[in-house]
């Protein structure tokens, strides 16, 4: 992969006029674009299908968290909508997952596609030890152990994936090896503001613990000169990328 198609860029807008504008100035910059909750519930699947036009790729993150069935029946709407990848939550569990893997790979075989890429969720980077203790009631286990947990549950259902924190890559990596895919939120280059995650890194530092992808959004799309700071981000990936040797 070049460094500019590991990343992702988070469509975080209201409308589709402003998506389309962020698509057309940054389709040659980012490798995917995320339509996520705000974008999909505001304006509908016909964004995905407008994004493919530009020949974008889309990531369609919607966190899909029910009974068996009903994810399932999900993901055959996602295969169907031809995005490249999109997320369920890890904590639905075994049987979820594993009914969602089977019917997107069924639904790609009848239409003859490559199935997207089911990603599964394990920690949101908003999520800090004393939120996962007090609010979520998981106790006994840190962060990082629950995000490795649910990251191999999720491989052993047939997922091809996890979003997870730069923080929790390497164990993850480690205990799911090197074809399981690491998407990692939480990204912020140096020069960028905090905002509202906790368990954040930097796009080369992401690199350098084992990302396949990244998701940046406030930090391109709100800055004054967003093709200027993709390419900052896209050259930081490139340093990264050559201290490990990754050609």
């Amino acid at each position: 992969m070049q460094a500019k198609e590991r990343v992702i860029l988070a469509l975080d807008v209201n409308t589709e006029d402003e998506a389309m504008t962020l698509v057309e100035k940054l389709r040659g910059h980012v490798g995917v674009f995320k339509v996520g909750m705000q974008l999909y519930t505001a304006v509908g699947p016909q964004v995905v299908r407008c994004i493919q036009d530009l020949g974008g790729s889309v990531f369609v993150d919607l966190k899909f968290h029910d009974i068996p069935n009903t994810v399932a029946s999900a993901g055959r709407v996602m295969a169907r909508l031809g995005c490249a990848m999109f997320t369920t939550h890890a904590a639905g569990g075994t049987l979820m997952l594993s009914a969602l893997a089977q019917a997107v790979r069924e639904e790609a075989v009848t239409l003859g596609v490559k199935p997207p890429l089911v990603l599964a969720v394990t920690v949101l980077t908003s999520i800090d030890q004393r939120i996962l203790e007090d609010d979520v009631l998981i106790g006994g286990m840190s962060v990082k152990d629950v995000a490795v947990r649910w990251a191999g549950l999720a491989e052993t259902a047939g997922v091809g994936g996890v979003i997870c924190s730069p923080l929790e890559t390497a164990a993850i990596r480690a205990a799911c090896g090197p074809e399981f895919k690491l998407v990692t939120p939480g990204i912020r280059p140096q020069w960028a503001a905090r905002h509202d995650q906790r368990r954040i890194t930097t796009p080369g530092e992401a690199v350098r613990l084992g990302a396949d992808y990244i998701v940046v959004g406030r930090a391109i799309t709100q800055a004054d000169d967003p093709v200027s700071a993709a390419r900052r981000i896209e050259e930081e990936i490139e340093q990264a990328e050559g201290e490990l040797g990754v050609k």
